[in-house]
């Protein structure tokens, strides 16, 4: 039994560096609705994907921590109008994904990268859209100022941890995606629909974690 609160961020960072589902290398396979469509993985892993990053803030608050989202403009080219962790492309000057991750996030929302302790990874997120995710797990102290970039996000906002790491909330879906059925999560939050790739990334979470 852990000493700390459930939904604690001290007790997030327990667990996510001793996650459960042994090493994340090919674990992604075993997670979120990578399991649902197989058969869409499989083609995805053929392609040629870029590499990507993003960062998931666990806000330190107690008892009750909170996630960091963002909802994206309607004018970006991928993604649009969507709810998204910030974060982006893998850059040459980038030497790893949690510096991506941390760079994405201070040119994203402002967030000062020395109010966030990275912790660890979770199995990396194969994108339909031709990407290849690696999430970044952190803990954010309370004291930061957030500027959003109006041309990439139009929102940010905060959800409690517990809503996204209790598997009620966790609903699936379906569509029909170049001619294939997609099955994914989704988690509505208020007037807000969580779902596909972020969605993906919070049931791994729930499942390395949580379950």
């Amino acid at each position: 039994m852990s000493e700390f609160p459930l939904y604690s961020a001290d007790e997030f960072r327990h667990r996510a560096l001793h996650q459960n589902g042994g090493p994340i290398d090919h674990a992604w396979r075993d997670h979120g609705d990578h399991l649902l469509n197989p058969d869409i993985v499989t083609q995805v892993e053929g392609l040629k994907l870029r590499d990507a990053a993003v960062l998931v803030p666990v806000i330190d608050d107690g008892e009750e921590a909170k996630v960091i989202l963002t909802q994206r403009t309607a004018s970006l080219r991928k993604h649009s109008g969507q709810i998204a962790f910030p974060g982006g492309a893998i850059d040459p000057t980038d030497i790893s994904p949690e510096q991506a991750a941390l760079r994405e996030t201070e040119e994203e929302i402002g967030l000062d990268r020395s109010f966030v302790e990275p912790l660890a990874r979770l199995p990396t997120y194969f994108a339909a859209t031709g990407f290849r995710i690696t999430p970044v797990l952190s803990v954010v102290r309370r004291g930061f100022e957030l500027r959003p970039n109006p041309k990439e996000v139009d929102e940010i906002f905060e959800v409690p941890l517990s809503f996204l790491m209790t598997e009620a909330n966790h609903q699936r879906g379906s569509r029909v995606w170049n001619g294939v059925e997609r099955h994914f999560y989704l988690m509505p939050y208020g007037e807000r629909n969580i779902w596909g790739i972020t969605a993906g990334i919070l049931r791994t979470l729930y499942e390395r974690l949580y379950a």
